[in-house]
């Protein structure tokens, strides 16, 4: 059997309780501002015109991702591979959800909200003193944010050391690649 409407979730999941029962709220505050601050990672996920979903990162120094209201954030699109999945999506329907990290802190940051890509002199000027200087950014207009609670995070213990995989279990990205697309030699990265 398979569930196919919210009732039927109810009968097997409760109706939220709490913390949880009490988000999201429509703006930045103190705390979220202070999260962003201190966050060094965002997975930001959209959806294109037709659909698809897509679920980038963007990394770098600790509050790269500037805060310009409590309504607005600005995170600037690093050099990357070019693909532009996320960047196509904002432009078709401007909807994305991010996701913030803190090394070390199983609480996340979740933000939701409308997306435009961004060339303004004024945006750019945030990120002019990084070696690699974006071309774009993502403002991003907040509908909702909240905190979320830890437990996916402590299941998975993320940030511990004990569970870390021997990265020599693995290939190369260049080498999964090669295999998966069956080329004869591997690509760049």
């Amino acid at each position: 059997m398979y569930i196919t409407s919210e009732d039927q979730l109810r009968e097997v999941y409760s109706h939220p309780k709490g913390s949880a029962k009490a988000r999201p709220l429509p703006a930045l505050e103190l705390h979220s501002i202070n999260f962003i601050a201190h966050s060094p990672f965002v997975i930001i996920s959209s959806c294109s015109a037709t659909g698809s979903v897509d679920c980038s990162l963007r990394g770098g120094q600790p509050g790269f991702v500037k805060v310009l209201s409590k309504n607005c954030l600005l995170i600037p699109d690093g050099k990357g591979n070019n693909r532009l999945d996320s960047l196509v999506n904002i432009v078709e329907t401007g909807d994305i959800g991010c996701l913030f990290l803190i090394p070390g802190v199983d609480e996340t940051l979740r933000v939701n909200g409308v997306a435009r890509i961004s060339t303004a002199a004024d945006h750019l000027s945030f990120f002019s003193s990084y070696s690699n200087a974006p071309k774009t950014c993502i403002e991003l207009t907040i509908k909702e944010m909240f905190l979320h609670c830890a437990k996916a995070l402590m299941r998975s213990q993320l940030w511990s050391s004990e569970p870390k995989v021997d990265r020599g279990l693995l290939p190369t990205i260049g080498q999964l690649m090669k295999d998966q697309l069956l080329l004869n030699e591997i690509l760049e990265t």
